[in-house]
């Protein structure tokens, strides 16, 4: 059993559910999985393993001692403790686990979005961990602790690193390995795994994800505001905590015309997630003066396929020029163990019955399954 616990996923997994569950609790949406590696390729018996170990994460629950835990985070409300004590993922939601060739493994989850969004991070980490299984363990840890000792060696010591792995790493136990080694470190500053962090006594890091922002075109009749609109409605659901704006759902362009002096105000900070980060960095400077906020006074964090030489870069160029600089890392942690990571990803591709879509500020970060939706959406921004 690959997933032993609900637990065992990223913390704006339950944020966004939370803030699902109290303003959009009848809302439907597709997920589809997409494999943006070229040579990979999938066998039946990948398959038949896959839908083995989601059979068995459909018959998890919440244990006590798990709700106990959220019950202590600031930010989630009781009644959505209650309705987590009865919840359980529901394999009928599955409408696809399939072959369709050798390198198109087909998984598409349909459901309300209260009862699916829960899939996508054990999901992956399952098919990660199935992928992985022919690869003779023995060499691949020895490696991936001769590799992470050489991160450890390098980083600045002023980092602040925060371990965003669960969804692609080589396996749940290596995961936890590294995060032994990483938690006797200055530069470790958390991680985004709810599991982790309950067994650490910390508190979990994360916010929102892209399909937040996603799901406001289909959530709201003003497609252009889409995304402002959903900035509100996080901050409706949490006025003091979490308060940290994803920027790329449309490109930074698009947000920073959204992210006006009202919420730039009112949220702690940004987290860039595609396109180029010095350049990124510098239109947020940009911004925050143009609106005459200093951005001293506020946190950025990076977290698009960063290595910790890449950090290391990023930190000196911009330590002088933010309040708070942190660092997500996620796969050149957990799945750096000398074979070639998988770059998998579980998108919403329909809300309420309409195609939303992903405007990446990289290419091939993408997503959307209506060529004619994301034309159209190109050409009202």
């Amino acid at each position: 059993m690959i997933i032993k616990s609900l637990l065992d996923t990223d913390l704006y997994k339950l944020t966004m559910q939370s803030a699902v569950f109290h303003q959009f609790p009848n809302t439907t949406v597709k997920y589809k999985f997409k494999c943006r590696n070229d040579d990979v390729f999938w066998t039946s018996k990948h398959v038949n393993f896959i839908k083995n170990e989601i059979f068995y994460l459909c018959n998890l629950k919440f244990r006590e001692n798990e709700l106990k835990y959220l019950n202590t985070l600031p930010y989630f409300k009781k009644d959505y403790i209650d309705f987590l004590s009865t919840f359980k993922l529901n394999n009928n939601m599955i409408i696809s686990c399939e072959l369709k060739n050798q390198n198109d493994l087909d998984i598409i989850i349909e459901g309300k979005w209260l009862d699916t969004i829960l899939f996508e991070v054990p999901i992956l980490a399952i098919v990660n961990e199935v992928y992985f299984w022919d690869i003779p363990i023995v060499s691949a840890i020895a490696t991936g602790k001769e590799r992470l000792d050489t991160k450890i060696k390098i980083a600045n010591p002023n980092l602040k690193v925060i371990e965003f792995g669960t969804r692609r790493r080589y396996s749940g136990a290596w995961h936890f390995s590294v995060i032994d080694t990483l938690k006797l470190l200055p530069i470790y500053n958390g991680s985004s795994n709810i599991l982790i962090s309950m067994c650490e006594g910390t508190q979990p890091k994360g916010t929102m994800a892209h399909e937040w922002i996603q799901a406001g075109q289909a959530l709201t009749s003003d497609l252009k505001n889409s995304q402002k609109f959903m900035l509100e409605k996080w901050l409706e659901e949490y006025p003091n905590h979490l308060k940290i704006a994803l920027s790329d759902t449309f490109g930074i362009d698009v947000f920073l015309r959204d992210f006006d002096k009202e919420l730039a105000l009112e949220y702690d900070g940004v987290r860039q997630d595609s396109g180029d980060p010095f350049d990124w960095s510098e239109k947020i400077i940009n911004h925050y003066k143009s609106l005459d906020i200093d951005p001293k006074t506020k946190t950025v964090i990076y977290s698009d396929n960063l290595t910790i030489e890449r950090s290391n870069l990023i930190y000196e160029r911009f330590k002088n020029e933010f309040g708070n600089i942190i660092f997500g890392i996620g796969t050149n942690l957990t799945n750096d163990v000398g074979f070639t990571p998988l770059n998998i990803v579980i998108k919403m591709v329909e809300c309420n019955g309409c195609p939303v879509a992903k405007i990446s500020d990289s290419d091939g970060k993408g997503m959307c399954e209506d060529e004619k939706y994301l034309k159209f959406l190109k050409k009202l921004f």
